[in-house]
């Protein structure tokens, strides 16, 4: 990696401060790409947490650790670590439930964050992190929150110098040579999935920004951030005109909206519903509660329709099924979850529970979810980590108090820059300069840079789904010829710097298309 390259060769030419943080650097570019999941309280973070990982672990009730960050990772034995601010650590054991005790018996305003290990496939490509919700009257939650985005300092001094945030694993070392300002600049989540629910304030998209600006040399675009519109089975079909009464399709549109007044912080807006899904991937849906809906699933329909109006009536009405198993039905799928399972039940008699389990899995969205994260994280994981490395290292060098230093550092990363092995990061820098406005450019030039850039499959990056490839590799080269004449006689010199990179982008895909083994 020619980031790590670059903090091993400066490392003997700066002060041993910031030598220590560019070894935390190096570390991360070796480790999994860290995910943080954010968002305001209550917004259902640490429901959808479980849904991701696969397994129910965070605790979605108010208690100590929902004030803390907690960072899931993959490891061989599964335990929890309590980090402190002074590096010491104490294990604990899940709970009987298995998930993340509640109470840790410990002084939280002395813990830094929580580590937690679990034997699962899907955190070996990606570390979960788990944050405490903006917007609380918490002032402690918020700040590690906003530490972990970013958003506690100015991106010329790194950071505020508060609480780490979470960014240490068992194994690493070096990390208790780290001053706090050090620590805090390398201690960032890499991308964000945020959680929205049906409005968007102030502060969410203030947090976005400030995330986006400390993961990027310059206020970055929507590489490495997604958001989701979660509890999208509460929306009121009637609010949102053309839905034509349907949930998802109006949870669908409001998405779409969200994710222009997001833009250009976010790469998209994505509707689901986590409880269901958090039932669904994580175990929570069994074979019980299947014969429960086959119960309900028989009553007259107007009977049930007349329960399905309410939570407080589907809960008190005088019916077969106990009101205590319909309870649990409620907190696990909703009304809206148990209206899709008995309209599955209804059309398909005899589906097995299995497979009811995997049409309320489909109905919750998670699917989507899953596809756009590998599309825009785990296919550009190197390119977003190593992004968020160049960051760090430019936080850690403006930190040091040295300008010598500083310019050392800055010196040796244009050089790096201008290598061409560093296209990635050169893309990843014209995206950024084009969606925050850096950069002005005409609008359909706009989407075009912002369309090569977010989209890692080659069909989506050139706006030609279902095209041959014969096609795909004729209109690659047509857009590199005219990218490469707009860098040189019709851009301004901003523009020009943009341009070279798409141009250069453009025949990189032809070259593969042409060549599938120099991809």
């Amino acid at each position: 990696m020619s980031v790590a390259n670059l903090c091993q060769r400066l490392q003997p030419q700066v002060s041993e401060r910031t030598a220590a943080g560019f070894a935390e650097v190096m570390r991360r570019l070796g480790a999994p790409l860290q995910v943080a999941v954010a968002g305001r309280i209550k917004s259902g973070k640490s429901t959808l947490v479980n849904a991701l990982i696969g397994r129910r672990v965070a605790p979605t009730d108010v208690g100590e650790c929902t004030r803390l960050v907690t960072r899931f990772q993959y490891g061989t034995v599964d335990r929890v670590e309590v980090v402190f601010t002074d590096g010491r650590k104490q294990v604990l054991p899940f709970a009987a439930d298995g998930m993340i005790p509640g109470e840790l018996g410990v002084d939280i305003e002395q813990v830094s964050h929580i580590e937690a290990y679990l034997t699962n496939a899907v955190l070996q490509g990606m570390t979960v992190i788990d944050t405490p919700g903006l917007g609380s009257l918490d002032a402690a939650s918020v700040s590690r929150t906003e530490q972990l985005l970013g958003a506690a300092g100015k991106r010329e001094s790194g950071t505020d110098g508060g609480e780490p945030g979470g960014d240490n694993g068992d194994e690493s070392e070096g990390g208790d040579d780290l001053d706090d300002t050090s620590r805090s600049a390398v201690a960032g989540a890499e991308a964000v999935l945020y959680v929205v629910t049906q409005g968007i304030r102030a502060d969410d998209q203030q947090a976005l920004a400030a995330f986006t600006a400390a993961t990027a040399s310059r206020e970055a675009g929507p590489v490495n951030a997604i958001a989701v519109l979660n509890k999208a089975d509460t929306i009121a079909p009637e609010s949102v005109e053309g839905s034509g009464g349907d949930v998802w399709k109006a949870a669908t549109m409001l998405a779409g909206k969200q994710a222009a007044t997001l833009k250009p912080r976010v790469a998209d807006v994505l509707p689901v519903i986590g409880l269901i899904a958090e039932s669904a991937e994580s175990g929570g849906f069994t074979s019980a509660d299947a014969d429960a809906l086959r119960t309900l699933a028989d009553l007259d329909e107007d009977v049930l329709g007349t329960m399905l109006i309410s939570a407080d009536i589907f809960t008190s009405w005088d019916c077969e099924v106990p009101a205590g198993i319909r309870l649990r039905l409620l907190e696990k799928l909703d009304l809206f979850g148990v209206r899709s399972a008995v309209e599955a039940i209804r059309a398909e008699p005899e589906i097995t529970a299995g497979s009811l389990r995997r049409r309320l899995l489909d109905a919750s969205g998670l699917a989507g979810v899953r596809a756009r994260l590998d599309m825009v994280f785990a296919a550009r994981a190197d390119g977003i980590k190593a992004a968020a490395a160049l960051a760090s290292v430019t936080a850690l060098a403006h930190s040091s108090g040295d300008p010598a230093e500083r310019q050392r550092v800055h010196d040796a990363i244009e050089v790096l820059l201008a290598k061409p092995e560093a296209h990635q990061l050169r893309m990843l820098e014209a995206l950024t300069l084009v969606a925050s406005g850096a950069v002005d450019m005409p609008e359909d030039l706009s989407e075009e840079v912002l369309r090569v850039g977010s989209n890692a499959e080659i069909p989506a990056q050139l706006g030609l789904p279902g095209a041959s490839r014969a096609d795909l590799a004729a209109f690659s080269l047509e857009r590199a010829g005219w990218w490469r004449s707009f860098a040189s006689f019709g851009a301004t010199p901003a523009q020009s710097r943009v341009a070279h990179v798409v141009h250069r982008s453009y025949f990189l895909i032809w070259q593969q298309l042409r060549d599938p083994a120099r991809g």
